[in-house]
């Protein structure tokens, strides 16, 4: 999977060393209850947004090691 800010969080829980490598990077949305029910909708580039992260950083990295 190539991994975009376009990427859906949901595509990327399912993978747990993706999980790792966003808990890792301060995403706060990976065991958020609110965020795991709407992870069909939110989309990498627009939480990294919200929450100050480099999502050109993580998308490199998710993409390196996935």
């Amino acid at each position: 999977m190539k991994v975009t800010k376009k990427t859906k969080l949901d595509k990327l829980l399912k993978s747990k060393k993706a999980e790792k490598i966003l808990m890792e990077e301060g995403l706060p949305c990976v065991f958020c209850p609110f965020a795991q029910h709407e992870a069909g909708e939110l989309e990498l580039g627009e939480i990294c947004e919200r929450y100050g992260i480099d999502a050109g950083k993580l998308i490199k990295t998710l993409n390196k090691k996935l």
